[in-house]
């Protein structure tokens, strides 16, 4: 009866954060713009109706009185997720919670604004305040103990500590830096010339989403500033962006949200904690898994440009072997979300550098850009000449999001485990993505991770499928052969 009560209970608040899911992502990407100070109240209530449900009282009286020896494994992931929950509910007042979802919105909307602006004075005050807020948020948390920045790290990569993350992170600045320099004295192919027309963009990055197993009775894709995956089960969303100039933005922005999309639509229950993603780094795994792995690979440049010469017959690329090039040219450039593989840890590493001095209070947010500005020509050679291509790119920081960045190095890290381990057990993969067929690569995942849900660690998870305990050397070494192969190194 009270594992019953329990569950039910799981559910009502997973719904609620389902439905706090669909109003963000409207606000991204439909809402009339005179809405915004009504979202930001919309999304306060919520999330104070969140943190009721999270801290209920009878939730550690439910869990008392369950025999845990005759519950399933699931089961007894659906209780240790109930508690985890109620303890860091419980340590943060509701009042708090509200007032970080209010500013969240709120910072979203001035973001956006303040990008279309080039203007960072207009979010510096949204922004001192979002961190001001994180900090009150890991100081609650962490009962005032320990590094803030670890506490706000746990709630995307739980467990995962700064000690033990920087050193892995920061062992691939030498490897990628000498294949940088390497590559940077070979001639590199020409990129994408021309116009491309938004609706075919549109039509043609929605063929690719199907044909990586993208269920779309479940799903939708809708346009946006930043591209983002919402959702799970049988509602999961996601969104892509289009520049006229640059069809590979929308395609492997696509790709990036599809290979998120999939993690969650393979969800065995939509509603219980136990059958969601077990860590940010595994779910980012899975987006540059399907990013790059597969959309960037050989094989898939077979299927892929002759589907972009039938959108783009003006398109000036004569091969899939050109094509294939092409999209792993290796260019220092500004934006994350464009960066080829080599350069991308590169800009992850930066950000996760200036958040953690954020949150310790060493980097005032007045003097953010400058130290952006001056970092990134120190580390990647350019001058930052548009905010916008500099510390006001990422929406990140906007929501509150501080502790994010750094998975998405350990999902290229996850992904090449994940790579690697496939291609030992899949031998024909490459041919079977050279026409385009993805079911069997699909199956894999969804077997080896999707299915698993939160019943293993990310590091646990990982382990399990690929028989071996993560680390960056399959990846570095996937980077170092493939372009090595490509620019004759």
């Amino acid at each position: 009866m009270a594992l019953e009560q329990l569950l039910d209970h799981l559910k009502k608040s997973a719904a609620l954060g389902q439905v706090s899911g669909i109003i963000s992502w409207d606000q991204e990407t439909m809402m009339p713009e005179k809405g915004a100070a009504q979202r930001a109240e919309q999304t306060g209530v919520l999330a104070a109706l969140g943190h009721q449900l999270s801290s209920d009282p009878r939730i550690p009286e439910w869990i008392d009185a369950i025999d845990q020896s005759k519950v399933s494994d699931f089961d007894k992931v659906n209780i240790a997720e109930a508690k985890r929950s109620y303890e860091q509910a419980t340590k943060v007042p509701e009042e708090l919670a509200q007032t970080i979802a209010k500013a969240s919105a709120e910072g979203q909307m001035i973001w956006a604004k303040a990008r279309e602006a080039s203007d960072f004075a207009m979010f510096a005050p949204a922004l001192e305040r979002l961190v001001e807020l994180k900090r009150e948020e890991a100081k609650c948390l962490s009962n005032n103990q320990g590094d803030p920045y670890d506490t706000l790290l746990d709630q995307f990569e739980p467990g995962a500590k700064t000690e033990t993350l920087l050193p892995l992170l920061e062992g691939l600045r030498e490897p990628l830096v000498t294949l940088r320099e390497a590559i940077s004295q070979k001639p590199s192919p020409k990129g994408f010339e021309g116009h491309f027309d938004a609706q075919k963009q549109l039509a043609l990055t929605t063929k690719l989403a199907k044909q990586m197993g993208y269920d779309f009775e479940a799903g939708r894709v809708d346009i946006s500033t930043h591209p983002f995956s919402s959702g799970g089960g049988g509602d999961s969303r996601i969104t892509t962006r289009i520049d006229e100039q640059d069809p590979l933005n929308c395609l492997y922005s696509t790709a990036h949200e599809v290979g998120h999309a999939l993690y969650a639509q393979g969800a065995k229950d939509p509603f219980m904690p136990a059958a969601q993603y077990c860590s940010m780094g595994v779910h980012e795994s899975q987006s540059r898994f399907w990013e790059n792995q597969i959309a960037r690979s050989r094989p898939f440049a077979e299927w892929l440009y002759p589907e972009m010469k039938d959108h783009f017959s003006e398109m000036k690329i004569s091969s899939p072997d050109e094509y294939y090039r092409v999209v792993n040219k290796v260019e220092t450039g500004f934006i994350r979300t464009e960066a080829d593989e080599v350069h991308y840890n590169l800009h992850v590493l930066l950000r996760f550098e200036l958040e953690r001095e954020l949150i310790a209070g060493n980097l005032q947010v007045k003097d953010l850009e400058g130290e952006w500005n001056k970092r990134f020509e120190q580390y990647f050679g350019l001058k930052v000449k548009d905010v916008k291509l500099g510390v006001l790119q990422d929406v990140h920081w906007s929501v509150g999001l501080f502790g994010y960045f750094p998975t998405y190095s350990l999902g290229n890290i996850y992904s090449a485990c994940l790579d690697e381990a496939m291609r030992t057990e899949m031998p024909n993969r490459d041919a079977q993505i050279a026409n385009g067929e993805t079911t069997q690569t699909l199956n894999w995942l969804r077997e080896k991770i999707h299915h698993k849900g939160k019943l293993l660690s990310a590091e646990a998870l990982i382990q399990s499928a690929t028989g071996e305990v993560p680390s960056a050397k399959p990846l570095i070494a996937y980077l170092e052969n493939k372009f090595s192969e490509l620019y004759g190194l």
